[in-house]
This record gives C-alpha cells, structure tokens and sequence, in this order.
C-alpha cells in the first residue's frame, strides 16, 4: 500500500509539471538577408489589389484593356488666328535678349538667300530644288534658336556653344527626320524638273529676269512650277511645323513627332495655314532687299516657332501658354 501511494504521487506530481520547452531554432547568420525576407513574405504575403474586371461593350462583348498611353495621345492645345501674332512678339524678345546668336543663323539664312540667287542666274533649273534643300536645312539651323530660348524660357543665359550643340539632344532621331526631309526634297527637285522639261521641251538657258516668265506662254508654266511647289512645300511644312523642337526638347522618335506635328496641322489646319502663310509672307518680304531683311525675320521666326511648339503642348505639363 505504501508503494502505491508513492506511485499515485509521483504520477501527480508528473502531471503538474509543465512540458519541458524546446529550445528554439536561431536561423544561422550565414543565411543571407534576402533570404530571409523572401521567407517572411512567404510567411505573410501582402494582399494584392484586386484586378479590375474588364469593361462590357455596348454589344455584350469584352472590351481590351486600356493601353498605355503614348505620344500620340498628347493633348494638343486649341490655338487662335491670335496667336500667331503673339509667337512673333514673343520671338521678338527672344532676339533682343540673345541678339548675337539670332544675328549669326541670319547671317546663315542671307548667306542661303544670296546663294540661291546665284543658282537661279546661272542653273535655274536647280532653283526649285535647292529651295527644298533650304527648307531642309532652315529646320537644323533652327534648333540653335531653339536652344536659346529654351535657355530663356529656364532662366539661364543662352550660350552661343550650346546652341552649336543643341542637335546633339536627339542625333539619331533627327537624322532620321533629315532623312525623310531630304527623299521629299528629291522628289521636289525630280518634280521640278519634270515640270522644266514639259513647258519647255528641255531645261532652257536662263539669261533674262524674273518679269520675263509672267509674260506669254511662260504663264503656264509659272503656274505649273507654283502648284508643284506649293504641294511639296506645303507636305514638309505639315510634318515639321514643331517636330524640330519636341524631338530636341522631348527627346521623342523621328516618326512620332513628325505624326504629331501632322495632327496638329489636320486637326487645325487653319490656323497653321495662316501661320504658314505669314512665315512665307515674312520671308518674302525680307528677301525683297537682297536678302538682307533675313538678318533679323530668320532668328525672329525661328524663336517663334519655339514659342508656338510650347503653347501647342502647354496642356502636357499643365502650364498656360506662353
């Protein structure tokens, strides 16, 4: 009896006492840290936001999900038959604070005036053509003036260097739009000289002046020569009118901006038809003393352009126009 009770007192006692811990698992410290945090978002894993279920079309179907959005679905700001007017004052401001530089690329553009004066004398076959050449090569030397009023724009002073360097911003892209500019300044040339070789049965010797083709049979063929300049003119105007400064600027592809900048001449064509009639009528009037009037509408126009780019997009960065 004496041993059973001593039995039914150490089972007691036995059930009393808690279970011995087990001494815990220190993970070692050759365990790198990313392991341990994949195990602990293996351990709680953060919830997730819950997919948006896809939309139902009018019709009952799916609808494909919402794709990013691109530079082609950039809001184009609503311009006025004003604002042209206020690009050239605003370009005005530009030149008289950077004079130096807008009076060197007008320098360049007198330079091109009296060089294509020269070929017109003495090749005028190859008038029309180096027009377009011109026209290629006007955009590039805008970007200098692009550059500056960038600068301006900043607060910073513009630097005759940088404005050197400013087609650097973008090289690739741009010598891809050089390149599209350049096989429509081809086709201009091969058009022009189709044009020479109907009216007058081969490309004739010019010695006389300019009054000379507006009288008698040469109408046609002045009218001839303005239509097929105008298309082609016209053609390069829409795809360049603010692809220059938004590739520089923005640093988008070559075809991008050349599609945005035709967006913006179809989808407001005439305000950028007024705009482009007084850039020529501009320039027409600054050739009349030979050439000279470009010193100063050549870096005003090209500043212009800068400030027309900025209020087209000024929707983009939430800003008013300039």
């Amino acid at each position: 009896m004496g041993s059973v009770g001593r039995l039914s007192h150490h089972a007691v006692v036995s059930r009393r006492r808690r279970p011995r811990a087990r001494p815990a698992f220190r993970r070692s410290r050759l365990w790198s840290d990313s392991t341990q945090s994949r195990s602990r978002v293996g351990r709680r894993a953060p919830a997730r936001p819950a997919a948006p279920e896809p939309a139902l079309d009018p019709l009952g179907g799916l609808q494909a999900p919402a794709h990013e959005p691109s530079a082609l679905d950039w809001p184009l700001a609503t311009v006025h038959f004003s604002d042209p007017i206020r690009w050239l004052a605003a370009g005005w401001r530009d030149f008289t604070r950077a004079p130096l530089i807008g009076l060197f690329y007008g320098a360049c553009f007198v330079a091109m005036g009296w060089f294509l004066l020269a070929t017109f004398k003495h090749a005028p076959a190859y008038t029309l053509a180096l027009s377009a050449g011109f026209l290629l090569l006007g955009p590039f030397l805008c970007l200098g003036l692009y550059d500056a009023s960038r600068s301006i724009e900043r607060g910073v002073r513009p630097s005759f260097v940088r404005s050197l360097m400013a087609w650097r911003a973008s090289t690739s892209q741009i010598s891809i739009f050089a390149g599209v500019l350049l096989v429509l300044e081809m086709l201009w040339g091969r058009s022009a000289m189709i044009v020479f070789a109907v009216s007058f049965d081969g490309v004739p010797q010019w010695d006389g002046t300019v009054a000379d083709l507006l009288q008698g049979d040469n109408l046609t063929f002045v009218i001839a020569y303005t239509i097929v300049g105008s298309i082609f003119a016209g053609l390069i105007y829409a795809v360049s009118v603010i692809s220059m400064p938004l590739m520089m600027d923005r640093s988008v592809d070559a075809v991008t901006a050349g599609l945005t900048s035709m967006r913006l001449f179809l989808s407001q064509m005439p305000v950028m038809i007024f705009w482009g009639a007084l850039i020529t009528l501009i320039v027409v009037v600054a050739m009349l003393p030979g050439f000279a009037g470009l010193l100063i509408a050549g870096p005003v126009l090209g500043h212009a352009s800068w400030h027309a780019y900025k209020q087209v997009l000024s929707l983009i960065d939430g800003g008013s126009a300039p």
